[in-house]
């Protein structure tokens, strides 16, 4: 016995010094990412889940406000005119949505609108057939001017020539807004042509889980701009203090030369004002105003609650992690509605007001309480070949963007790396009048709550439907300040670009052309956007006029994800693909089996679409 317990103690000793000195184990490949509690085919209960689906519809908000602030006001429309447009781009968003959860690529994420369509927009806008807008009822004004002149004292004629002027700066937005949807459709049908047809799916089969690490990183990366830049200089379209009094100044001179010269053209008058004031306004129209009051404690109180709060909290820690958008966003929104109450920003020039007040933002009080967007409600679209020609290249920079956004939120829905031929079916789903791309920040979201179910981001479009309609309520959300939402997004996207970074796990990483192409892709996805950014807002572009080609270069070359991922495909298929060993590298034998539809079975449960339509729609 004693023996037999010798030979148990001399075991256990062996036991030990073998786990004492065991090597260490690199971490196991994961096809689909663990640790997510509800997968994309999974719901969370009901009341759970219409809190995270509202969650989503709030990060909605932070671009479907922002893109109509900055272009509405230089097409001449006013805070009626941007209302009508952020809740026609939410509606729009929402049914998107829908379709694209039922339809389209079935993954669980949201359709917004995109960045990328602001450069050819601008173009459009600053086109001289929309500034040097003639009107057609000209004579007829100036009959009836002419005829009050000799009894109307001066300040009531002047009253009806400033309304004439805000007359025609009104049929100058619908105007150009007419052209911008005509030069939409012709990118949508662009889009439709690529996706449906299949031809994105044949350029995404060439991708490699190398390829797609610097494609999918720069999808939250490459939107840097949006978080802490926003957080402490809050971008806003305003009036600078010098543009005002020019542009009064203009009126001015304007009213006085037309009440006076009789024979001088209504119009004429009114497109010289409008010409010179767009050419002091415009170089002031996008200002930065300081508000990092707002949204510093924003980014601290969204790090502490989903990060460390847990922590003390075990029992809790689902709820603190789910939920901490909501808890994050009202509590910032409380102080800032406690700094607006008080003085601290009496005494601020008015662009920091704009910012950081949340009674500034012009949408609770022009927005009706019930409204119902519709087609065409600006009038029939206008059509011009150069304008749609230049809308193609952010069409074609958005399929880049979205593609990488598949990407990540199959990785945080537990699913499988999404098949080209599904890839190219949500593609041509984003072809619509507001040609829309998938909102890298709600991926972000979905990493955040642990959460990829496709029901809660159903229940999110029903929101935006739902706010878009009943527009006072929508408005009341949307007055959020801006920095409140980029806080958000400095977290939010710190979990995009790392979906990314986990695809390294398929690749070997001690091979120096895996580490060259990396660290390549990474630096000129910085570096080059950064120089046709500089280019696009001074230097030699501000002295020289621009035409279709240099937009079209502008448009591709400033997106961080577009060129990170042409510059990662093209050394990859030039310097990976000689031999198995190289293939192996880059993760190829891994890839391959999802190049696919029919190659992996668990692609029916997370792609297949609903009511049998496999069946007439079969995915390759």
């Amino acid at each position: 016995m004693a023996q037999n317990g010798g030979d148990g103690n001399d075991g256990g000793a062996a036991a030990t010094n073998s786990k004492k000195f065991e090597a260490p184990q690199p971490h196991s490949v994961k096809e689909q990412l663990p640790g997510i509690q509800y997968c994309i085919n999974s719901s969370p209960p009901w009341p759970e889940a219409i809190i995270l689906g509202f969650q989503h519809y709030l990060l909605t908000l932070g671009i479907t406000v922002l893109i109509p602030s900055i272009i509405v006001p230089q097409m001449g429309g006013g805070n009626t005119e941007k209302a009508a447009v952020i809740q026609n781009l939410l509606f729009v968003s929402g049914l998107s949505t829908l379709f694209q959860s039922f339809f389209g690529t079935r993954l669980p994420i949201v359709v917004v609108g995109s960045y990328a369509y602001l450069i050819p927009v601008t173009s459009i806008i600053q086109a001289s057939r929309y500034t040097s807008y003639s009107d057609p009822y000209e004579r007829v004004r100036v009959t009836l001017l002419k005829s009050a002149a000799s009894f109307l004292p001066a300040y009531f004629r002047s009253l009806e020539i400033e309304f004439h002027i805000n007359w025609i700066i009104l049929q100058r937005f619908v105007r150009t807004m007419r052209g911008i949807q005509g030069a939409l459709i012709g990118a949508a049908f662009f889009q439709c042509t690529i996706g449906f047809l299949g031809l994105w799916r044949n350029a995404v089969r060439f991708l490699s889980p190398l390829s797609v690490v610097p494609y999918v990183t720069f999808t939250g990366l490459g939107l840097y701009h949006l978080g802490f830049p926003m957080v402490g200089d809050q971008i806003s379209v305003c009036m600078t203090a010098h543009g005002k009094y020019l542009k009064t100044v203009l009126l001015k001179s304007f009213i006085v030369l037309f009440s006076v010269v009789d024979n001088f053209s209504a119009t004429a008058a009114i497109s010289c004002y409008i010409i010179l004031a767009d050419s002091f306004l415009f170089p002031h129209l996008i200002k930065l105003a300081k508000c990092v009051e707002v949204g510093l404690p924003g980014i601290i109180l969204m790090v502490f609650i989903s990060q460390f709060l847990p922590r003390y909290l075990e029992s809790k820690r689902s709820l603190c992690g789910r939920f901490s958008i909501l808890f994050s966003v009202s509590i910032t929104w409380l102080f800032a509605q406690l700094l607006t109450s008080t003085t601290v920003y009496k005494h601020k020039p008015e662009n920091t007001q704009i910012s950081c007040r949340t009674d500034r933002a012009g949408l609770i009080s022009t927005a009706p309480w019930i409204y119902l967007p519709y087609p065409f409600q600006w009038g029939s679209p206008t059509f011009n070949a150069g304008d749609a020609i230049v809308m193609m290249a952010p069409a074609f920079v958005s399929l880049f963007e979205s593609t990488g956004t598949f990407f990540a939120a199959a990785r945080y829905g537990s699913a499988t790396p999404v098949p080209p031929s599904v890839i190219s079916r949500g593609a041509g789903w984003l072809a619509d009048l507001y040609t829309l791309l998938f909102n890298s920040e709600n991926v972000g979201l979905l990493a955040l709550t642990r959460v990829g179910s496709r029901r809660v981001i159903q229940i999110s479009a029903g929101f935006m439907i739902f706010f878009s309609i009943f527009a006072k309520f929508g408005a009341f959300f949307a007055s959020v300040p801006l920095p409140i939402v980029a806080a958000v997004y400095c977290v939010l996207f710190s979990f995009v670009s790392s979906a990314g970074l986990s695809f390294l796990q398929f690749c070997n990483l001690n091979s120096f052309k895996t580490k060259f192409i990396l660290g390549f892709s990474f630096f000129m996805g910085l570096s080059v956007p950064q120089y046709f950014r500089e280019y696009f807002h001074g230097g030699w572009r501000s002295a020289h006029p621009t035409g279709l080609f240099s937009d079209i270069v502008v448009v591709i070359f400033m997106s961080h994800t577009t060129v990170a991922a042409l510059v990662a495909l093209f050394f990859d298929l030039t310097l990976c693909r000689e031999n198995d060993e190289s293939r192996k590298d880059i993760g190829l034998n891994w890839w391959e089996k999802f190049s696919f539809y029919k190659s992996d079975v668990r692609n029916d449960e997370f792609y297949a679409l609903p009511f049998r339509l496999n069946k007439l729609f079969p995915s390759i």
